[in-house]
């Protein structure tokens, strides 16, 4: 490589290794952080699941749903409620009675009375006819003001009404919201899984992170210790090596040591993204306990791997439960067809001061018991139109839920595709790291006794700065996309496969 092409070829290598890994922004402000505590994946994971402020939004949410459900078993009881109410009136009512002429037709008789009422004498027991006439007449009545009640009242009553026969819309209902709160446990479920998956993610991210930093720290210190080794042989050494190379050398270093600033910051970053996700306040700052990202080979079958799935994914689980909730809504439109029978009662008791009128004793208490029956006859087409939408929204979560399932698969086989690839990719990376570690080391060595030249040694060692980092990104990388199946499966599936 000529002198012209060095100075690309090492600013490519360490624009590389400085981007590398790129930190989320959201958790920028957190660089400034106090000492940072020292904490596992384990530990991180559990401080994550209490802290976590979306965890108690999805717990809440399936309170609703449970509520809700609760609502709907409600119209299974008889519904009982109480009244009771104080009336004052300006005046008391009254009931007017008009006034009338009654006829009275001419008329005698003849009547019986004691004889001793007419002759004292008379024996006792004794009775004499007495004769009686009236002549015709009409008799006068006049107007009456009848109260009915006092002014004030006191007024108490229970109703009570039980729903018998609905044609299936309570049961509808209750589908409705049981699988309304299934939804919500897998959407809980789910951010469960979210949370762990980001976790773990940024977890290895800031070993990852931790890494590149040191890489480039140790580049950095090998590639002074060449600058001054060049500065000695161009001064003192037999001529071979120039000020040129010095000066080459020197760009080189400082270009680097502003890299390593950056690998700096990407560290800090990222241990502040993972205590922020861990839902710890923004000052906060998590370093990993681990200082390698560990290595398994993943040896499961792509097929039991997607059977099983369809078991356990969130989103397979919510997506049935809709179709149950809309079959449940199906029930529920068609009971707009059929007749509803429901019982009703009712108690009553009257506080008034009146004894007369409406207010007897009769009248202020009591209590009923009726049946009631509704029956649609004509709606306009609106109970069928509601079972129309209803089953169409059916068939239409059904072809979703096809969707979803080829979805589901080929994101597992994508993802397990490219595990595949991250092993490869791995025992090449280590493969390259080591002979990059060697030919540094063979030209370092040599470049002391003058028998390379001085680009050659820069260019071994920025080499295995390169091969090193691709070698970790790759580690990162496989334990990355196992994080990223655990998410689309769901753990349970791999915790049984690993059983």
């Amino acid at each position: 490589m000529s002198r012209r092409t060095i100075l690309p070829f090492c600013a490519a290598i360490l624009f590389l290794l400085a981007v590398m890994f790129p930190v989320p922004g959201h958790a920028a402000d957190a660089a400034m952080a106090s000492a940072p505590q020292v904490a596992t994946l384990e530990e991180c994971l559990q401080k994550a699941m209490e802290n976590s402020h979306r965890r108690p939004a999805t717990r809440f949410s399936v309170e609703m749903a449970e509520a809700q459900h609760h609502q709907a078993l409600s119209a299974y009881w008889p519904q009982v409620g109480a009244r009771g109410g104080y009336q004052r009136m300006d005046e008391y009512p009254n009931f007017l009675f008009p006034a009338a002429r009654i006829h009275v037709p001419a008329g005698s008789a003849t009547i019986h009375v004691p004889a001793q009422l007419v002759n004292p004498a008379a024996p006792p027991g004794a009775m004499i006819p007495l004769p009686v006439s009236t002549p015709e007449q009409d008799l006068s009545v006049p107007e009456q003001d009848i109260q009915l009640m006092d002014e004030t009242s006191f007024m108490a009553s229970l109703q009570a009404t039980w729903l018998l026969y609905d044609g299936g819309m309570r049961r509808g209902f209750r589908e409705q919201t049981e699988s309304l709160v299934e939804m919500m446990k897998q959407e809980s479920r789910r951010t469960d899984l979210e949370i762990s998956d980001s976790v773990r993610r940024l977890y290895y991210g800031a070993v990852l992170a931790a890494q590149l930093h040191q890489v480039g720290s140790d580049t950095l210190a090998r590639m002074e210790a060449t600058l001054n080794l060049t500065e000695t042989m161009y001064k003192e050494g037999s001529g071979k090596v120039k000020k040129t190379d010095w000066l080459e050398n020197k760009v080189t270093v400082e270009s680097l040591r502003a890299m390593v600033a950056l690998l700096e910051k990407n560290e800090l970053m990222a241990r502040a993204a993972l205590a922020n996700t861990m839902g710890m306040p923004w000052h906060a700052s998590v370093k990993p306990a681990d200082t390698e990202i560990p290595f398994a080979p993943f040896r499961e079958k792509l097929d039991g791997l997607v059977g099983a799935a369809y078991r356990f994914n969130p989103d397979w689980s919510k997506i049935e439960a809709g179709i149950r909730a809309a079959e449940g809504a199906v029930r529920t439109a068609r009971s707009g067809h059929h007749p509803k029978l429901a019982v009703t009662g009712d108690l009553h008791k009257w506080w008034n001061d009146y004894d007369a009128g409406m207010a007897t004793d009769r009248n202020k208490e009591g209590w009923t018991v009726g049946v009631g029956v509704e029956i649609p006859i004509f709606s306009g087409f609106l109970t069928k139109n509601k079972v129309a939408e209803t089953r169409a929204r059916v068939a239409k979560i059904k072809e979703e839920q096809f969707l979803l399932k080829e979805g589901i698969g080929l994101q597992i086989r994508d993802t397990f595709l490219a595990l595949g690839a991250a092993e490869k990719s791995h025992q090449a990376t280590l493969d390259a790291m080591t002979a990059a570690e060697q030919n540094r080391d063979l030209n370092t060595r040599a470049y002391q006794h003058e028998l390379v030249e001085t680009e050659k040694v820069i260019r071994a060692q920025l080499m295995e700065a390169l091969m090193s980092a691709q070698h970790y990104k790759a580690r990162y990388d496989h334990v990355a996309l196992q994080s990223q199946l655990n998410l689309v499966v769901g753990t349970e599936v791999l915790k049984k496969l690993e059983g």
